[in-house]
């Protein structure tokens, strides 16, 4: 049998969503608001959902402070009131959301020791989010 968890983590972050190949015009009509030169910013909730066999003696899928750890020091350290577009992850890709999730989900990808990455859902506001799930 195998059991979920799954954990919301909150980053603040900034991006600015533009194509260099683009004109300036045609940014505007792909990007709207989110071309801006200066950018925008958004307070991202991200959420894991791990999966694994309960450990019979702890009772766990995963220890909880191992998770708040590898999400502290692979996410959170990292992208925390960071402006995305700055980040070495982005140099090719546009920092949509998608690309965000994406990102998110190959840093933890193999980085726990138990559990299995399962889900990363990234909300970018209350109506926009995007997940990626492990292939089955």
């Amino acid at each position: 049998m195998k059991a979920y968890l799954s954990r919301r983590y909150r980053i603040c972050a900034s991006h600015r969503l533009n194509v260099a190949a683009f004109s300036e015009e045609q940014n505007r009509l792909v990007f709207g608001k989110c071309n801006h030169p200066y950018g925008h910013g958004h307070n991202y909730t991200v959420e894991v959902t791990v999966s694994g066999q309960v450990d019979e003696t702890t009772g766990m899928v995963c220890n909880l402070a191992d998770l708040d750890g590898c999400v502290q020091t692979l996410l959170l350290d990292r992208f925390d009131h960071a402006n995305l577009n700055r980040d070495p992850g982005f140099s090719r890709a546009v920092p949509t959301t998608e690309n965000f999730c994406t990102l998110i989900f190959e840093l933890l990808s193999g980085a726990f020791d138990r559990a299995a990455l399962e889900r990363v859902r990234v909300e970018e506001t209350g109506n926009n989010f995007f997940e990626l799930e492990r292939k089955a």
